[in-house]
């Protein structure tokens, strides 16, 4: 009896000793745009890991859509009110978001990933230099075109996924900016704007294959975008002929690539951008100095270097 006694005290004082433990974590919530997306399921397991080796409690928020502004402005505030170390956040839409980070950092630190808002309080901002990103699109689709066609020459669109998000209207100006620049063969004849769904964009491909049969080349500006206008591309059996340029990957646009369908891939490395979030929160919250921009890259895969070691960290990192 004894010795039962001795055994459950050690057991309760060693459940004591580990809930203490995990209350002495600091907090630093992620709030990220989509929690069912595959590429917020990538940032939210690097920051995820992040947690795990630093030893932070990282609570999971995000809205319920890309174009749930309202609701992640309320996850905002409700986080604040939580009195966390620091905030890790993606905003969903640069004007709307500005002025509830504003307020949100006269509490706490507050981190941005992945695409901005109107606000100069972001303590440090990681994201990929989606301008940058955009050339890499319009260099990607002109190597395409000429390698199908012998001349980066022709008609090409650009579909876009949501208006006003930050992230996309850099990459559209990077794209844009590339072609006049190096490519005035290439014209862009249309832009697309959808509503961050992908039956939208699959609608709107159809839509630019049927209104110019010379369209020779379109730039998806994010991965549902990516999703719907690959899906049109096969459809009307047009891999090959019709080069497409995507944003982000998951299953469905790789077996693109992988099938021909889609030419190439512009892929973020949206692990390191959770990874390193959570560092740099916790950093923050500890008033040491961090980077104000950290540009975490973009790279070009397509059918031939798909295979590499890189490219496949990258088209398919654990998310689990």
């Amino acid at each position: 009896m004894k010795k039962l006694l001795l055994a459950t005290c050690v057991a309760t004082f060693a459940v004591a000793g580990l809930t203490a433990a995990r209350a002495t974590e600091p907090t630093i919530p992620i709030i990220v745009k989509d929690t069912t997306s595959f590429y917020w399921q990538i940032v939210l397991a690097g920051a995820r890991k992040a947690g795990k080796d630093l030893g932070v409690n990282v609570p999971e928020l995000g809205a319920q859509s890309e174009s749930d502004i309202n609701g992640q402005i309320t996850i905002l505030e409700n986080a604040v009110a939580e009195k966390p170390a620091a905030i890790v956040i993606s905003p969903t839409q640069f004007a709307a978001l500005g002025k509830p980070i504003d307020e949100a950092a006269k509490s706490v630190k507050i981190i941005g990933i992945d695409s901005s808002a109107d606000s100069k309080a972001f303590t440090s901002f990681l994201t990929t230099d989606n301008v940058q990103g955009g050339r890499i699109a319009a260099d990607g689709l002109a190597a395409a075109i000429a390698a199908k066609y012998g001349k980066a020459e022709g008609d090409v669109a650009l579909v876009n996924s949501l208006p006003g998000v930050g992230s996309l209207d850099a990459r559209d100006k990077g794209f844009k900016e590339e072609l006049a620049a190096k490519y005035p063969g290439l014209k862009l004849t249309a832009i697309k704007v959808a509503d961050g769904q992908a039956t939208t964009g699959l609608n709107m491909a159809t839509d630019l294959i049927t209104a110019d049969p010379n369209l020779r080349g379109i730039f998806a500006d994010n991965l549902i975008m990516s999703q719907g206008v690959g899906q049109a591309i096969a459809e009307n059996k047009l891999g090959g002929k019709l080069l497409l340029i995507g944003f982000d990957s998951d299953d469905k646009t790789v077996k693109f690539l992988k099938d021909g369908v889609t030419a190439g891939l512009v892929v973020q490395d949206p692990f390191r951008m959770g990874y390193d979030g959570i560092k740099t929160a916790l950093a923050a919250s500890k008033g040491e100095k961090v980077e104000a921009f950290v540009d975490t890259g973009a790279t070009l895969v397509t059918h031939a270097n798909m295979d590499t070691p890189r490219s496949q960290e990258l088209l398919s990192p654990k998310v689990k």
